[in-house]
């Protein structure tokens, strides 16, 4: 590799620098040589051609002795620092080929950001430490898909559909929906619920301008049950979305992970007599797969494989949710 000055005077090849720095280790052509394993002519004829192009003497040589002269010492701080520097630079550009070093930014989708980031984050991190990870949370399809096509974001995790073309969106489980609801709610009595019996209800809903999957899932499922929800209020966040049904402003059907989300106030309710389900995908670019992103996919399948169904374990919060009438 050929280093060139500003000035454009002096081009020289790292392997003369390391040249260059065994002898000045050394101060012996002969050992120089013997440590790297070449012949002694043409390490001294490198090193004087090396001095002539800079213009001026690197070593004081004489038959007993060979020294660094004032510009060689301060040419030898430089030279350690460059080989270094160029030993860093190839580390890591070997690293970056296996997908270890580099940055790699995420997005989850709403209950995603509760239930599989922490999880997924501390396991790539884990198996990648040399990576920096950009986190999006709380982030909706629409958004999403967006941003893995303009690049933004590397790989996403989201609720499908996905429509747009150049994506690849792999489905990593399915979950079933579930109601929130006010620990006062009447509704919050009942150990299972039925989708007809939240006619008439005041929902909190995910938001429908562009609308997100959930809400698409949602609004599908209410008309198969013979009624069209009745959303009092929008809400982009999963956590503001919780938040409001605490509040007591209304109900809301959600993916079954938001019970990752605990906020006080609120109960979920297994909805029976339905089989409607949510999809949770990874979707990056279609075409060659970087590394960063390969080692991710790798990791988000271990981490899914190894969790329970979604739809598995109890569904109230705690024993404290049931009322004594149960």
């Amino acid at each position: 590799m050929g280093i060139t000055t500003a000035e454009g005077l002096v081009a020289m090849e790292l392997r003369h620098v390391e040249y260059f720095v065994a002898v000045a280790e050394e101060l012996s052509f002969t050992r120089a040589a013997a440590r790297l394993s070449m012949a002694q002519s043409p390490i001294s004829q490198q090193i004087l051609k090396l001095e002539r192009e800079l213009g001026v003497a690197l070593f004081e040589r004489s038959t007993r002795s060979v020294q660094l002269t004032p510009a060689g010492c301060l040419f030898y701080e430089e030279a350690v620092a460059l080989l270094a520097a160029a030993n860093r630079m190839a580390d890591n550009a070997r690293l970056a080929g296996q997908g270890r070093l580099g940055r790699l930014s995420l997005a989850f989708t709403g209950s995603a950001t509760y239930d599989l980031m922490p999880q997924l984050v501390s396991a790539y991190a884990q198996r990648y430490p040399g990576v920096l990870l950009e986190v999006r949370s709380e982030m909706l399809t629409p958004a999403q898909v967006a941003a893995l096509l303009d690049g933004t974001v590397s790989v996403g995790l989201l609720r499908p559909p996905v429509t747009a073309e150049g994506l690849v969106v792999e489905v990593l489980r399915d979950e079933p929906l579930v109601v929130l609801l006010p620990i006062s709610h009447p509704l919050a009595s009942r150990v299972n619920l039925n989708l007809a019996d939240l006619a008439g209800e005041s929902f909190i809903s995910y938001p429908s301008s562009p609308p997100s999957s959930v809400f698409r899932t949602v609004q599908a499922a209410c008309r198969q049950a013979g009624f069209t929800p009745k959303v009092r209020q929008e809400a982009a966040e999963t956590s503001s979305l919780v938040a409001l049904v605490a509040a007591g402003l209304g109900i809301a059907l959600a993916p079954a992970s938001v019970r990752h989300l605990r906020i006080n106030g609120v109960t979920h309710r297994p909805i029976i007599g339905t089989d409607v389900t949510l999809s949770l995908a990874i979707a990056y670019k279609s075409g060659p797969v970087p590394p960063l992103v390969r080692g991710y996919l790798e990791t988000a399948r271990a981490v899914v494989r190894k969790q329970k169904p979604a739809s598995s374990g109890p569904l109230f919060d705690d024993q404290r949710d049931l009322p004594d009438s149960v």
